[in-house]
């Protein structure tokens, strides 16, 4: 029998293009939707891991909407916390490998800079306390597990981030206005799938960062690379203008967020042998991507 990855939360935008990877990689791929395996209920979901036969248990799920997790913070704790617990037990009892994906917003944000895996964790949320909840459970159920930090994850035209979105708002000549005082680092999921499988498959242990290599990028800076990725590639014939605004005047966000969560990906880069490449390149591949899609 050849190896088996179960993953849950296969169908989200860093979900799908992990169990892509896997099946290039030539695994059997278990990817349960929510319907048969509703992650609010940790039996059901610990079931599932020891049924599996997986050799490797991935958690790409999460309720990762800020407001939805203020709205039913006992909803976001179950599938943010107690799930990935539970899943994390169950690996133990049946010495499967498990990395679960967590989140730059597990960090306080107050200071500009890269941020290594000792930096502070005080989140200013509800999604961000209930993930770093999921970080220390997981953890304290299997020592052996990895949580991978991920951030501002782009590159699948299915599930269109920040990126894609104003890519596509450029292409149909609509304004465009992007936050400057919020600063993060853009990962394609691509890139991410390819150190969760590399995660997997070595003896890493802990928390470990994974994102784009590079300094951290305001909201509006990504745009200003979006549109020259656009430029370059010929989707557009200049780069139109993009206003400045200021997170705290951001209408729509009912939740705080973090400013400054860029990371340090040292780690997973120098220490355990897994590149990534800069946030202009990630940047670069998505736009490329989603051009591709839509000439498709």
């Amino acid at each position: 029998m050849g190896k088996r990855i179960l993953i849950f939360g296969a169908s989200g935008r860093t979900g799908q293009v992990v169990r892509r990877a896997a099946e290039q990689a030539g695994y059997g791929v278990l990817a349960p939707a929510h319907a048969e395996c509703p992650l609010e209920q940790a039996e059901v979901v610990s079931d599932a891991v020891l049924g599996s036969g997986a050799q490797l248990v991935v958690n790409c799920a999460a309720i990762s909407g800020l407001e939805a997790c203020a709205d039913d913070p006992l909803q976001a704790h179950l599938v943010n916390a107690v799930a990935p617990a539970a899943m994390a037990l169950a690996c133990r009892h049946t010495g499967a490998r498990f990395v679960h994906l967590s989140t730059d917003y597990v960090l306080d944000g107050r200071r500009q800079g890269s941020k290594d895996e000792s930096a502070k964790c005080r989140p200013v949320n509800w999604y961000g306390e209930s993930k770093r909840e999921g970080e220390l459970q997981v953890l304290e159920a299997l020592p052996a597990a990895v949580v991978a930090r991920v951030s501002w994850v782009c590159g699948n035209p299915q599930k269109p981030s920040f990126v894609e979105s104003t890519l596509a708002r450029a292409l149909a000549g609509q304004p465009l206005a992007a936050v400057a005082d919020k600063e993060s680092l853009p990962t394609d999921a691509a890139d991410i799938a390819r150190a969760v499988l590399a995660l997997g498959a070595g003896e890493y242990a802990g928390v470990v960062h994974v994102c784009s290599s590079g300094q951290p990028l305001s909201w509006w800076h990504c745009a200003q690379l979006v549109l020259q990725a656009a430029v370059e590639q010929g989707a557009l014939d200049a780069a139109p203008p993009v206003e400045q605004q200021k997170l705290d005047e951001v209408p729509f966000f009912r939740e705080p967020r973090p400013r400054y969560t860029g990371m340090s990906n040292a780690r997973l880069t120098a220490q355990l042998g897994i590149p990534m490449p800069t946030v202009q390149q990630a940047i670069g591949a998505a736009v490329q991507r989603y051009l591709a899609a839509l000439r498709a």
